[in-house]
């Protein structure tokens, strides 16, 4: 039952020993991996098993919850946690112009063909009182089409989040993963109206993907690109499939960070975050997800030979996400992390008013009286 979910994380957090608690997209089930104990260990190579979360600094090393204990359950939303609602906070105004300025630079280096994309993020604070697992619940319920976790270590911190972008899905030795670009918020249920400079954002984002794909993998395919909801946001994505002809870690290489959180050409840009934004991203836009898990696949089939059959096969599946959409939980405080793609075509303005949008995802589930100001 999700309750006993709920209670074993209480008490793992109680103990001051790492969990993670998550929910995949569009699933009717809550999993959840406990360590035994409060070692930090790393991940050396993607061959191990557990649960990784990974940094936006691709130089450093992931965190590895080792799979001493799995639990899944189904899992149905509670009424209450479904009725909250999307909103934002405004920052102060020394933030904000201090992001404009960011943005106007970051444009500058673009028209100087430092880079052709940069991605831009900042953070802020709120008072949070509610318990963690409880903000969990909500975005449970909320935010179905996003992978939704509460991740918890004592020697690293508490992170949740609530992301709409898959980094990569592996099944064997078939790989998937997306492109997404381009933000807007939904309205009425009307279909989105999406801009030049959005679509050439997304191509930009497709095309680096590709590329840096095309040398580890075979069969090499993408969709059309598609305008899809993540929680009340419209996004633009384009769908890759392959078949893998190395192993996982030259993969992560290629893809992490990729220019959807970072820009492109990938260096460039992010030596131009790491020395503007002014503070350390730390895992918000890295990656988390479950790591060479084994799976039981029921199958059934009938043949003139034999009477109605099931038969089972098991699979090795990585679904890795980008950690957007995110929080840090410290004591009684929220920091918050939101960010968009600035190309030639951005107008600061209009990308401060991008982050206010993506900042309704993790607002959403703080009441009002913690963060009206």
């Amino acid at each position: 039952m999700f309750s006993d979910v709920m209670k074993r994380a209480e008490t793992q957090l109680s103990n001051k020993l790492p969990f993670v608690v998550y929910s995949k997209p569009n699933s009717n089930e809550v999993c959840a991996i406990f360590q035994k104990n409060d070692q930090l260990y790393h991940t050396k190579d993607y061959m191990e098993k557990g649960f990784v979360f990974a940094p936006f600094d691709s130089d450093a090393t992931a965190v590895l919850l080792p799979l001493d204990e799995q639990l899944v359950v189904d899992y149905k939303p509670s009424e209450v946690a479904k009725s909250i609602q999307g909103c934002s906070v405004d920052a102060d105004p020394g933030q904000r112009q201090f992001h404009l300025n960011l943005v106007k630079k970051g444009i500058g280096e673009i028209e100087k063909e430092t880079f052709g994309k940069v991605v831009l993020s900042r953070k802020f604070e709120v008072d949070c009182s509610q318990p963690p697992l409880s903000l969990l619940e909500k975005l449970l319920a909320v935010y179905t089409s996003a992978f939704c976790y509460l991740w918890y270590h004592p020697k690293v911190g508490m992170w949740l989040g609530a992301t709409p972008e898959i980094l990569l899905r592996v099944e064997n030795n078939r790989l998937t993963t997306i492109s997404l670009a381009g933000t807007q918020a939904i309205t009425d249920n009307d279909d989105p109206n999406w801009s030049q400079k959005e679509h050439i954002e997304q191509e930009m984002v497709t095309d680096y993907i590709t590329h840096a794909l095309k040398d580890q993998v075979s069969q090499l395919k993408k969709s059309k690109v598609q305008s899809i909801k993540a929680g009340n946001l419209w996004h633009l994505r384009t769908k890759i499939t392959a078949l893998l002809n190395d192993n996982l870690t030259e993969i992560v290489r290629a893809l992490h960070p990729t220019p959807a959180v970072c820009g492109m050409p990938m260096q460039a840009a992010k030596n131009f975050v790491m020395e503007h934004e002014n503070y350390n991203r730390e895992y918000y836009t890295g990656f988390l997800g479950e790591l060479n898990l084994k799976k039981e696949i029921g199958r059934s089939t009938q043949n003139r030979n034999w009477e109605h059959k099931s038969y089972r096969f098991i699979k090795s599946t990585t679904e890795l996400f980008v950690n957007l959409r995110c929080m840090q939980l410290k004591e009684d405080k929220a920091i918050i992390y939101v960010g968009g793609g600035i190309t030639s075509g951005s107008n600061p303005e209009e990308e401060w008013e991008e982050t206010k949008a993506k900042s309704s995802t993790m607002m959403s589930v703080l009441t009002k009286n913690e963060y009206l100001q």
